[in-house]
């Protein structure tokens, strides 16, 4: 009966997995009614032991589908795209399914990808194939159904309906309300060097069910393939997979619970926590209960060269530093310049596109930080970063006009005067002075980017004007 039940469910999934492929919606979408998904059979497992039933029930993989399909991503080992993965599991998704209700569903390893870090050093992403991810997926939607709840007020990293913003802005509060020196933690490779007996033992005082604790083990150990050879993984939750981060947030959790039990105030995302304490020798102590605890209870090892004890301006937190007395947040110097450095990339002289290309290709980047870092009090840093950005396009505009000629013919044609544009196309200054010559200025004007889609970073910034003396 129990095979029965199986087949019954591999069917109806493969069903809905060839509707996604023709561009269908589910039955239950079309009709508002009965889902394709039949119930289980009377002999399943117990309630707490039939776990993995819920993993792969239809509409729970439908939904962990759609997520895999609108994250896109690059393929893992096995060069396979999303789009050539849904041909795949049309065909083969019957065998899978019994794999994973059988408990014997093997994942394969993950494919090693370095980011460079802004601050040196690259972060080492474990990318999954596809058809893992999914799974993953499936099996991340109905655990953290379960977890999250449990989990501390504190945590804001990889959670539903808490974000970025919300920790700083605790963490701004903390600081208004008098406590005014931070204890910053940094946890040194904490997603690579994560204890996986530690992890599974947490793992299983949620789960019951073994073949969810035995598939993510096979997930912990599958391995990782570099230059083409796989390597064993003994410890870590590699970042790549939609899995980690919850697993993650499982083992520090305890780290929580142990500085909630202190009545510490804190904030913590991911694996970047800071505590808000009143003196500079309260911090002292805190931190040396807090790197005990780590590295004797949950074997992780602090990194003591970016770990301080410190007013909260001297640290950055998401990217934002916060004022001593908590009435402002700042955008951190290092954002800045990661900022900038991008912006000198998009707009270099060897490029040679046209400027509505350098636009294009910079649209995307500066909606994104905007709408992180605008969340910063200081409109006049993203006024003055407007006016820099519009700089450094006159500035690519006064190169591509070659010479005087050019220059002359280009400063007419937008509504210079003929003395001003004459003294100016002859002008031997170097182009970064040029670019905030009046002549450039007046040809060149705010509502000119505005007119070819040049996204604003300050939200009021229209009604700014240009200061050339921005910026470098």
């Amino acid at each position: 009966m129990s095979g029965m039940r199986q087949n019954i469910q591999c069917k109806q999934l493969l069903l809905a997995f060839e509707s996604e492929g023709r561009g269908e919606a589910p039955d239950d979408v079309r009709k508002g009614t009965e889902p394709l998904m039949a119930k289980p059979a009377v002999e399943s497992p117990a309630t707490e032991e039939r776990l993995m039933e819920e993993v792969c029930d239809q509409q729970n993989l439908e939904i962990a589908w759609k997520r895999v399909r609108g994250n896109k991503g690059s393929p893992g080992v096995d060069g396979m795209t999303v789009d050539a993965a849904l041909e795949y599991l049309r065909e083969h998704w019957p065998t899978i399914g019994s794999q994973l209700l059988d408990g014997t569903y093997q994942p394969q390893p993950v494919r090693r990808v370095e980011i460079p870090k802004p601050d040196g050093g690259v972060r080492k992403l474990g990318v999954p194939c596809v058809v893992d991810r999914l799974i993953q997926q499936a099996l991340l939607q109905v655990l953290q159904k379960q977890w999250d709840p449990t989990f501390s007020e504190h945590s804001y990293g990889f959670r539903p309906g808490r974000s970025a913003h919300q920790a700083v802005a605790q963490a701004q509060s903390y600081v208004a309300e008098g406590y005014c020196h931070v204890v910053d933690i940094d946890l040194e490779k904490f997603f690579d060097k994560v204890n996986h007996d530690i992890l599974m033992s947490r793992v299983s005082r949620r789960i019951s069910d073994k073949r969810v604790l035995k598939l993510i083990r096979a997930f912990l150990n599958a391995g990782v393939m570099e230059n083409g050879l796989v390597s064993p993984t003994t410890e870590g939750a590699p970042q790549g997979g939609p899995l980690s981060p919850l697993l993650s947030n499982l083992v520090l959790d305890e780290f929580d619970q142990e500085l909630m039990q202190r009545d510490h105030r804190f904030c913590r995302y991911a694996d970047d926590c800071n505590i808000y304490v009143r003196s500079q020798r309260a911090g002292e102590r805190v931190m040396d209960t807090a790197r005990r605890f780590l590295t004797e209870r949950l074997r992780l090892k602090v990194n003591e060269s970016k770990s301080a004890v410190a007013r909260p301006e001297e640290r950055k937190f998401l990217g934002f530093t916060i004022s001593n007395d908590g009435s402002e947040r700042r955008i951190s110097t290092k954002a800045l310049d990661k900022f900038r450095n991008r912006i000198r990339e998009l707009t270099q002289r060897t490029r040679g596109l046209s400027l509505s290309k350098i636009v294009e290709s910079m649209t995307r980047y500066l909606v994104g930080w905007r709408g992180y870092f605008g969340f910063c009090q200081t409109p006049r840093v993203l006024s003055n970063l407007d006016a820099w950005i519009r700089r450094r396009l006159r500035m690519y505009l006064w190169r591509q006009w070659h010479n005087g000629r050019n220059r002359f013919k280009e400063l007419r044609r937008r509504g210079v005067s003929k003395f001003r544009a004459a003294i100016a196309a002859g002008s031997p200054t170097g182009f970064w002075r040029m670019s905030g010559h009046p002549a450039v200025q007046q040809a060149l004007r705010n509502n000119y980017f505005d007119s070819i889609g040049l996204p604003r970073v300050a939200e009021s910034s229209h009604a700014q004007p240009d200061r050339t003396a921005v910026g470098t």
